[in-house]
């Protein structure tokens, strides 16, 4: 397996390491934010403004991400969190809920583009199918880290899982040996899910832009966001269920994101009357180009 630290130093007591799940999670961050701000130009808005708004908005989803990641875990009976509370701030070793992210990541987006008299639906547009893309380029860090995998599988394309990052459900070595066991690579399915939804949602919103109203991008989104990552959590057996069902606390989320996006996409097209003030036929731009 390839080592989780590309290179490491001291200095006194403290060691300073840096690690592909923080540089590959960047990356991620640093490709979609690029293409995000030419969409947010080719909407007619300076791009340049996601770079500077990304100072309030990536802390603040780096801090929702993890806190959605550690209070799912301790919801979910896992108690590591409880008695090592130093560790809910070590997010270098992995432990990031996209979902958590993007709840305070938008919030800290809304209030910077109001204080700027910026169009919140032009950035969601421009910037929500970038998130896919984020998300499939990070997501090789979940192989390295050895996490997110589902079930034992006998498909060509199972991954091994070595001892020390299996799941209870999966330690008895007798009944699950190190040399022959393979699991589902649940993260490169979303990998590849996300490649294929973000190119489509930017295909038709390329391919008919004169169509396309504010808000639908972002709609768009939700539902595939939120189908993909519904499927997904079927082969995911660390997460916490609701109750006594087979439904898992985030597959709450995605189904509550895709019947939004559904209903708001039927709304934004005139298909369904809703009680809600009614969404802007165009984009409202700010002015400040530079």
């Amino acid at each position: 397996m390839i080592n989780p630290i590309i290179f490491s130093f001291n200095i006194g007591s403290f060691v300073l390491a840096l690690r592909w799940y923080g540089v590959l999670v960047m990356t991620g961050v640093a490709v979609a934010a690029w293409i995000a701000s030419r969409e947010i130009t080719r909407r007619g808005e300076n791009g340049e403004a996601l770079w500077e708004m990304l100072i309030w908005v990536l802390p603040a989803g780096i801090i929702g991400a993890r806190l959605w990641y550690v209070v799912n875990a301790i919801y979910g009976g896992n108690s590591f969190y409880l008695q090592n509370p130093i560790k809910i701030f070590a997010i270098w070793e992995g432990g990031l809920h996209i979902y958590g992210g993007f709840v305070l990541g938008v919030l800290a987006m809304y209030f910077y583009l109001r204080q700027h008299k910026m169009d919140m639906w032009l950035f969601l547009d421009a910037i929500a199918p970038m998130t896919l893309l984020g998300q499939a380029i990070a997501r090789p860090a979940n192989f390295i880290n050895q996490e997110l995998y589902g079930p034992p599988t006998n498909l060509p394309w199972g991954i091994p899982i070595d001892a020390a990052h299996r799941l209870a459900a999966y330690a008895d070595l007798v009944q699950f040996p190190v040399e022959t066991t393979r699991f589902h690579p649940v993260f490169a399915y979303e990998m590849i899910w996300n490649f294929l939804a973000v190119g489509l949602i930017v295909y038709v919103a390329h391919r008919y832009a004169n169509k396309m109203k504010p808000g639908t991008e972002f709609f768009s989104w939700l539902v595939f966001a939120g189908l993909g990552r519904f499927l997904i959590e079927f082969l995911r057996p660390d997460q916490p269920l609701v109750g006594g069902t087979w439904i898992t606390t985030t597959q709450v989320a995605t189904i509550i994101m895709m019947l939004v996006g559904l209903l708001m996409l039927a709304y934004r097209y005139g298909k369904l009357k809703l009680p809600l003030p009614p969404l802007p036929e165009k984009y409202r731009i700010s002015g400040h180009i530079d």
